[in-house]
């Protein structure tokens, strides 16, 4: 099966969250996919970036990691997915900022001259997030449970992705609603 790039994938509004969002159906261990398993796949992400990324003109044009900072990127993946999750949720520890402190001096320890590396731009994208002067606007979408900025003007934005899981839950609450109540 092919594996695409697609707009979708970048909703999360910011590259540390779309990063983090290249686990698919995290919470279920069955079904979960790592879109980053795939070496070919990781490697095309920073062109999908390039193309759909929300901070794309802040960090111009990404490039594809090297083969010895794959492990640290994904590392820096997780970091982010633990302390930004456990953030939104109400349970943020010192310890998870500490590990994701700690995964980002790693990775620009190792970037070297590479400001336009995937996991350097990824660390620096994670930076500005914890910066962020309004730390309510990240969510987790109750669908997919992929995380996401919300930038709307009143902080209403209920899923990632309005054309994918927002019309997905909208289907389903009209499957629902006429399944149990059929009108002649």
């Amino acid at each position: 099966m092919t594996f695409s790039w697609t707009p979708h994938r970048f909703s999360g509004g910011a590259l540390a969250l779309d990063v983090a969002n290249s686990i698919v159906l995290r919470a279920d261990p069955e079904r979960r996919i790592d879109r980053f398993a795939d070496a070919s796949v990781m490697d095309a992400f920073p062109g999908g970036a390039n193309r759909h990324g929300a901070e794309r003109a802040l960090f111009g044009p990404l490039e594809p990691v090297t083969n010895d900072a794959r492990l640290g990127l994904i590392d820096l993946r997780e970091a982010i997915d633990r302390h930004f999750r456990a953030e939104i949720l109400g349970a943020g520890k010192p310890a998870l900022l500490a590990d994701l402190l700690e995964a980002i001096a790693a990775v620009l320890r190792r970037s070297g001259e590479r400001p336009q590396a995937l996991d350097t731009a990824t660390a620096r994208s994670a930076l500005l997030l914890l910066a962020r002067p309004e730390p309510d606007r990240l969510k987790i979408c109750p669908n997919c449970n992929w995380l996401f900025l919300d930038r709307s003007r009143n902080r209403s934005r209920a899923w990632c992705d309005m054309a994918v899981c927002g019309n997905r839950v909208k289907a389903s609450r009209h499957y629902r609603r006429n399944r149990e109540d059929p009108r002649p």
